[in-house]
């Protein structure tokens, strides 16, 4: 069964604009005027979509339309399930954000969700989620695009109760000074663990599934010789141990995505967004474009306090819009020399970092969010999330901003 994409002829509210077919559309396309209103009303036109070519289709008995353009927001395993949610169902209502990216599997490795007690996973479930049918049916009702957020090599819930699919130093579990632990993506069986998972998602009725910390940890060329663990079908492979970092993740993200195609979900990865600018990251083993050609979308997250100087900018915190303008244009490049890129959604600051110090950040609201939003549209990026780990968005915002999307 194919999936839809739909590009918006519609209003949303206080101004007047002019909005052109996107680069993706046909360059025949004619100019469509938008008006905004004080309520969504969204008419999408349908356009068409390859046809997945699978055994078989899944069918969850949901109906997701992809919007327009994807604009979510980060939501927690407690969020979802708790009076947050209802916070942000409003905020998606009256306002142009339309996705939700819901923790599935967290970042400690826990299930937010409780299933049956015979699943093999419901020991390392918790009930955050209540009753995840009825959530489904409220994001359906509502027309909220429903993102899987599933982290995958950060895993301390796994790396504790199987030690010999983790790092080891000492013979202990090694964690960073976070105390947060890591399996390894040299390790297949780690591999099925996390799709396994990706797969009850895509069965919960989620339209994509977004994979986290597909990486190996920070710093790991540095503590290489220092750790003990299993090099899996790797260990005979002839490149030297850092591009068999770079080949593991890469054959992790295609065997995922290979696994989830019967279930016609697309398939997304978080990405550190400096990874885009350089060759490839072989400490962590992120090599950007290998990524893209095996990913629907690639979100990197290029959230202005996580930068040292760069760009030319000394403290990039202080100039969301300039960082996220330079990065875009990098991007832009690098997924431009692809012959299939994948959607580019990037990940923005919602939040405001003060552990960086007197002077060396902002405070973040509306028009930090909207500094952000204004350099990806004027350079052709139309989607994008939002994160704020507690989950409290800016008020205010304008997420449509003044859009002009013009053919190429």
């Amino acid at each position: 069964m194919g999936k839809k994409r739909y590009y918006l002829m519609s209003s949303m509210m206080f101004a007047t604009m002019v909005w052109f077919a996107p680069s993706f559309v046909q360059a025949e396309e004619e100019t469509k005027s938008v008006t905004l209103h004080t309520e969504k009303q969204t008419v999408l036109e349908e356009r068409g979509w390859p046809e997945r070519v699978a055994r078989y289709t899944f069918d969850s008995g949901y109906t997701f339309n992809y919007p327009d353009a994807v604009r979510g927001v980060f939501v927690t395993g407690h969020s979802a399930g708790g009076s947050r949610f209802n916070d942000l169902l409003d905020l998606l209502d009256s306002t142009a954000l339309n996705a939700m990216v819901i923790d599935i599997k967290d970042d400690d490795g826990y299930l937010t969700y409780r299933p049956e007690e015979d699943d093999p996973y419901y020991d390392i479930s918790q009930r955050m989620i209540g009753d995840p049918e009825e959530m489904m049916s409220t994001l359906e009702e509502h027309e909220i695009y429903p993102i899987a957020r599933i982290v995958v090599f950060k895993d301390t819930v796994l790396a504790e109760s199987q030690p010999e699919l983790s790092f080891k130093e000492n013979g202990e579990v090694w964690k960073n000074r976070r105390g947060e632990a890591f399996v390894n993506p040299f390790m297949e069986e780690v591999w099925e663990y996390n799709v396994d998972i990706a797969i009850k998602a895509a069965e919960m009725g989620f339209q994509e599934i977004q994979f986290d910390y597909v990486r190996f940890p920070e710093g790991f060329e540095n503590r290489d010789d220092i750790l003990d663990y299993d090099g899996g079908d790797f260990t005979d492979n002839p490149e030297e141990n850092v591009q068999r970092r770079v080949t593991a993740v890469t054959e992790f993200v295609k065997y995922a995505r290979e696994k989830l195609e019967p279930y016609d979900v697309d398939v997304s990865v978080d990405i550190f967004g400096y990874a885009a600018t350089i060759s490839e990251a072989p400490g962590i083993g992120q090599n950007f474009s290998s990524i893209s050609e095996n990913v629907d979308v690639i979100s990197s997250m290029i959230y202005p306090s996580h930068w040292t100087p760069y760009f030319g900018l000394d403290k990039p915190d202080l100039y969301p819009y300039e960082l996220v303008d330079e990065y875009s244009q990098v991007e832009n490049e690098v997924l431009g020399a692809l012959d299939d890129p994948p959607v580019s959604r990037p990940w923005l600051q919602d939040f405001t970092a003060s552990y960086l110090g007197s002077g060396n950040y902002l405070n973040y609201g509306k028009d930090e969010v909207e500094a952000q939003i204004q350099a990806l549209y004027d350079n052709d990026i139309h989607e994008f999330l939002l994160w704020n780990a507690g989950n409290r968005y800016s008020e205010g915002v304008d997420y449509m901003l003044d859009l002009e999307l013009g053919d190429e």
